[in-house]
């Protein structure tokens, strides 16, 4: 018989856990104070319960090690929780005050060891994204895993562009059709993809945000304006009416900015477990807009597992946006299509020009 876990990330469930059983069995405790909870922990049977990083009075951890409870201890000198119960957001990495003094900027600091990096480091790094995904199968717990659509592009691409603008309204239509858009998470045209899924309840709130964003077009020249003007949209169009969306940025490319228009953000240390993790849920397809090594990738690693897919109900749809772009410029469309001949995924890979069309063939 499987052991039945339950997830306990809030001094709230603690109390109605604690009220309602006797036993800790099959509870694992993710980074809670909880120096204010000693009789209730030691009224409890811990045998088969697992703490991480959570915080105790004086004496209660020995006792519960001593009564059976397994205990992962808070880890120090950490700028980040390496057992985060929970997603993070625009106000967890970026705060209140100048980019520099943000804690994204900070962990992004603390990434950046030379190799090889030291054991209790990569150690943090490797605890921090399991919870991460845990969070993020939280977070996408109940949703239909085709209604999951990924937009892809390039990182380069600049607010007051044409190209842009129509990466927002490609957002914005894919999240009015009731899909939930998840991106790479950076800044260009993957910022524009949650962007417009964030502006989705407004119908016109579109080009008056374009116009603020366009005020500081690239974080290359400064990033505090760059954040600045984001952060202004989400203002005057608060993040508790927004549309959903999500994105899965790294520390690996921590130069580039995590945008701040998902509202559910997975941001992780490992590069090769984050491009996976993104493709993978990606269920109702995916929509490249132009960009370049990096979008190229991710095509081709998602080919692999279109071409590859034992089961057909796997093969999950690939739109490339700009037949010109993807034909001539960066010619991935000629060899897609010769791979899908004869296969099941032929039928599922695309090449639009426009967003309109590529909204129509996901989800």
């Amino acid at each position: 018989m499987t052991r039945r876990l339950v997830e306990i990330d809030s001094l709230t469930d603690f109390d109605a856990r604690s009220r309602a059983a006797a036993r800790m069995s099959g509870w694992v405790v993710q980074s809670l104070d909880l120096t204010g909870r000693s009789a209730e922990l030691l009224a409890h049977d811990p045998r088969g319960a697992v703490l991480l990083g959570c915080a105790f009075a004086p004496g209660v951890e020995e006792e519960l090690r001593r009564r059976g409870a397994l205990l992962f201890p808070r880890l120090p000198d950490l700028p980040f929780d390496p057992y985060r119960p929970a997603l993070y957001d625009a106000a967890a990495l970026f705060g209140d005050g100048p980019y520099a003094a943000s804690p994204d900027a900070a962990v992004y600091a603390w990434s950046k060891v030379p190799a090889p990096a030291p054991l209790d480091h990569t150690l943090a790094a490797a605890l921090h994204d399991h919870a991460v995904t845990d969070a993020l199968d939280e977070a996408t717990a109940g949703t239909d895993p085709r209604r999951l659509v990924g937009v892809m592009g390039g990182h380069a691409l600049q607010r007051g562009e044409p190209g842009y603008a129509a990466a927002a309204a490609l957002g914005a239509e894919l999240a009015r059709a009731g899909l939930t858009v998840l991106t790479g998470g950076g800044p260009g045209a993957m910022e524009a993809a949650n962007l417009g899924a964030y502006l989705s309840p407004w119908p016109d709130a579109l080009p008056a945000a374009l116009d603020l964003l366009a005020a500081a077009p690239t974080y290359r020249a400064a990033m505090d304006p760059w954040l600045s003007a984001a952060l202004a949209v989400r203002a005057r169009w608060p993040v508790e009416e927004a549309g959903r969306s999500l994105s899965v940025p790294t520390w690996f490319y921590g130069h580039e900015p995590t945008n701040v228009f998902a509202t559910g953000i997975a941001k992780y240390f490992a590069n090769a477990l984050r491009e996976d993790t993104l493709l993978h849920r990606c269920r109702g397809g995916i929509v490249y807009l132009p960009g370049q090594a990096g979008t190229v990738q991710e095509i081709f690693q998602a080919v692999t597992e279109n071409f590859y897919a034992a089961d057909a109900s796997l093969v999950a749809p690939m739109v490339l946006v700009g037949v010109e772009y993807w034909t001539r410029t960066y010619p991935a469309w000629p060899l897609l299509r010769a791979l899908g001949e004869g296969r099941t995924m032929g039928a599922v890979v695309h090449c639009v020009d426009t967003v309109e069309e590529a909204a129509a063939l996901v989800g």
